[in-house]
């Protein structure tokens, strides 16, 4: 099963990345599960390297790697990125730039889409 999930929200300040991401990192564990993460609008920069949160408080750099650790995608819009100041360079290990391309192409492929 391809499963793609759609981040919209910044990394902090709402919980909907936050979410996204737990299921996300949870369905990449399964079994003949896919899963691709786009970070769109202000998720771009859940992508951002280097994030320094306060202790017990969750990151979602850490976040992004258990989905890619688990051979999940992460892509980042392109067009989001340029618009937040946000490098290629700048991008945590296993995300990269994307496009509204791939993002269409995402969603065909997909069995299962959830946005947050």
């Amino acid at each position: 099963m391809n499963v793609l999930v759609v981040l919209n929200d910044p990394p902090y300040g709402t919980e909907r990345c936050y979410n996204g991401l737990r299921l996300a990192g949870s369905l990449a564990q399964r079994d003949n599960v896919v899963v691709k993460v786009f970070l769109a609008g202000d998720a771009a920069a859940c992508a951002k390297s280097g994030q320094k949160v306060p202790q017990g408080y969750y990151n979602v750099q850490g976040m992004l790697a258990a989905v890619t650790r688990h051979g999940g995608g992460i892509g980042v819009c392109g067009t989001c990125m340029d618009a937040r100041g946000i490098t290629e360079a700048e991008l945590v290990e296993g995300a990269r730039r994307s496009s509204l391309g791939e993002w269409t192409s995402w969603t065909i492929e997909a069995d299962k889409v959830l946005i947050f």
